[in-house]
């Protein structure tokens, strides 16, 4: 096979490096991967990603929103050499090193939370959280939301809840899934603000009553804003709701902040915009700078488990926490949290002016920061996939990076240090396009 396929149509890479790369790794790699079209990498830097021919392309989705400091910034870089020089593992999980306990002080000066474990993925964080409520608690059930994404590991699987392939075959935990807060389709056909946020209410009108004692419920387990789902940002209510269910039930809130963390939207942690605090906070992607790292974090009086109750043999691993450590100093140096505020709204300008000229076709633009997603629907105003996927296709052809998201949408989620001009020149090639595509 020498070439991505995609729901029966085929994309030839970009020249005959790439195409053996490809046609190597299509023979060996698990299937299981999901490639939107075939870029093949061979370096970067700040916004801008070369690929194997040399060909160059401006990249608005930052590997999964991971580099928001950008590709090969070179405080991270002299961060890493330095650490490597001296030891790259030390299994903090049985002895001690001051890299990760740096790093750790870090983050409680960030966001107030006095007790970090460290792990690998925002999948393993997730896991970390879910553990630490049921064990806290002594409950076996969870309330998660429809179009979650918390990870594909079994735990967080359970919570999941973006696309049945995601769960097929696979057995889950005790969760019962509440609808979010997406206004633009809402699923239960309300109006917004008439509606009282029954999308949240329903976890007490209805869920407490059929499904679930709120006895035995050890978390409610939400993004601040919806990522894999499809760029969601509920309303300023909603998460203001979760949070008294959660305080009047003696439920744990647990906030999953790893797409949306790190400055994505302009605060530390998305949930700074909603004004509520949760007990437990899921962390990652941006948060090693390009390694592997996954922080959970919470209060002492929470996190108290003892030893042995949790751990795992790479978390705290010593070239990652340099790498976060050098790499959250720069975005709190640089203020990287109001430039994703100012380059947000910049964007979300130019996205809604395009908006404006294909209305019909572009049904809604929203985001907070630099989280930023253009849902993409059929003249009658249901989703269409296929145009979305069209789209992302002809990107990579005019040398722009999108990622799809959700059942219609493309997600804006650039590093946060892209130029004015990397991000104009951005999305004149994602105007290109659309023009093609909608021609």
């Amino acid at each position: 096979m020498n070439r991505i396929v995609r729901k029966k149509k085929t994309l030839e890479p970009h020249g005959p490096r790439a195409e053996e790369i490809v046609q190597r790794d299509c023979s060996i790699i698990s299937p299981c991967l999901s490639r939107p079209y075939p870029l093949v990498i061979e370096r970067a830097r700040g916004a801008t990603i070369t690929d194997v021919e040399g060909k160059t392309y401006i990249d608005l989705g930052a590997g999964t929103a991971v580099m928001n400091v950008g590709y090969s910034n070179p405080e991270v870089s002299a961060a890493i050499t330095a650490q490597l020089e001296k030891i790259a593992h030390g299994d903090f999980s049985t002895f001690f090193a001051d890299p990760p306990v740096r790093l750790a002080e870090k983050l409680k000066q960030l966001t107030g939370y006095d007790r970090v474990f460290f792990s690998n993925s925002g999948t393993e964080s997730v896991e970390a959280a879910i553990k630490l409520a049921m064990w806290k608690l002594d409950r076996q059930s969870l309330v998660g939301f429809y179009g979650a994404f918390h990870g594909r590991t079994l735990g967080a699987l359970s919570l999941t809840c973006s696309k049945i392939k995601h769960k097929e075959h696979f057995p889950t935990l005790r969760v019962v899934h509440a609808h979010y807060g997406y206004c633009y389709r809402c699923p239960l056909h309300l109006e917004y603000p008439d509606c009282g946020i029954a999308c949240a209410r329903q976890i007490e009108t209805v869920i407490f009553k059929k499904e679930l004692s709120p006895k035995d419920t050890a978390a409610i387990v939400v993004e601040p804003i919806q990522g894999e789902g499809g760029y969601i940002v509920p309303p300023q209510e909603f998460h203001r709701e979760i949070r008294r269910i959660c305080d009047e039930h003696d439920i744990f809130m647990v906030a999953d902040e790893v797409q949306a963390g790190c400055y994505r939207t302009g605060t530390f942690m998305a949930m700074e915009h909603f004004g509520v605090r949760a007990d437990i906070v899921c962390m990652a992607k941006a948060l090693g700078a390009g390694l592997p790292l996954g922080a959970t974090l919470s209060s002492s009086s929470i996190m108290d488990w003892p030893p042995g109750t949790h751990s795992n043999t790479f978390g705290g691993n010593l070239l990652a926490s340099a790498a976060s450590l050098a790499a959250l100093n720069y975005m709190e140096k640089e203020e990287l949290g109001t430039r994703a505020q100012h380059l947000g709204d910049y964007l979300m300008t130019r996205l809604r002016e395009l908006q404006s000229r294909y209305p019909a076709v572009i049904g809604d633009v929203r985001g907070l920061g630099l989280m930023i997603g253009v849902e993409i629907v059929k003249p009658d105003g249901s989703v269409d996939p296929q145009t979305r996927d069209r789209i992302v296709v002809e990107g990579f052809k005019e040398g722009v990076v999108l990622l799809p998201c959700g059942d219609s949408v493309i997600r804006f989620c650039p590093p946060l240090v892209i130029t004015k001009e990397e991000a104009d020149t951005g999305l004149d090639r994602f105007e290109a396009a659309c023009k093609k595509v909608f021609a």
